[in-house]
């Protein structure tokens, strides 16, 4: 399982093995609370299977959608080096499958494996880069840009987006803009055969337009 995550990519199979002894595998069903935002919990979890929501409380008590993640994703290490509170929530949107290591663990293996460390910073700067990239694209796109690469990022091989589908809210959360301008985004993809709405899913039709 392992090797098969961006975050263990370029590591050699040995030492993938080696910090597989420390994980453990946990399986959560569909609306399980992993952790809250401000809980001490130090885990990496990696997603065998299922999808996760990543959310915040807004001082309204409302919840904000920042992302979906699912199979092959990881989160949570960040926690593993400077042990902070966690800075967002994360709940299961369907039964999952996670392979976990604690900080504990994750320490000792480091330990044992210093060679490993190098690795790890070349994944979490490629992680910043990517976020670099979003805050560009924020400044940068104009709301279509920014709804038209999310619906890209969180589309399947089968250009399906599922498991969940996004409402309209929670698409405009996670592109900074209204709701209001993203139902007018979304009707026009339809109208013009780019998008299909199912009940279910949102399937992207065909190439979406470069600009709206």
């Amino acid at each position: 399982m392992l090797e098969n995550v961006k975050l263990f990519q370029d590591t050699p199979k040995h030492i993938t093995d080696a910090l597989a002894a420390f994980s453990v595998r946990r399986s959560y069903p569909k609306n399980t609370i992993l952790f809250m935002e401000g809980d001490e919990n130090s885990q990496l979890f990696i997603i065998e299977s299922g999808k996760i929501r990543v959310f915040v409380n807004g001082e309204d008590g409302k919840q904000v959608t920042l992302n979906f993640m699912g199979e092959g994703e990881y989160f949570g290490e960040l926690a593993l080096i400077d042990g902070n509170p966690r800075s967002a929530s994360v709940m299961t949107v369907t039964d999952s499958v996670f392979v976990t290591v604690s900080r504990k663990d994750f320490q000792q293996f480091i330990a044992q494996h210093p060679e490993y460390a190098l690795d790890m910073m070349r994944q979490l700067v490629s992680r910043i880069r990517g976020l670099t990239d979003s805050v560009k694209d924020m400044a940068l796109l104009d709301v279509y840009g920014r709804v038209s690469q999310l619906l890209r990022r969180l589309a399947d091989t089968d250009d399906r987006v599922c498991n969940p589908k996004p409402t309209h809210q929670e698409i405009a959360n996670m592109v900074g803009a209204s709701r209001e301008m993203v139902s007018r985004i979304m009707k026009e993809l339809v109208i013009g055969g780019y998008i299909e709405q199912q009940p279910d899913a949102l399937v992207i039709c065909k190439q979406l337009p470069a600009g709206w």
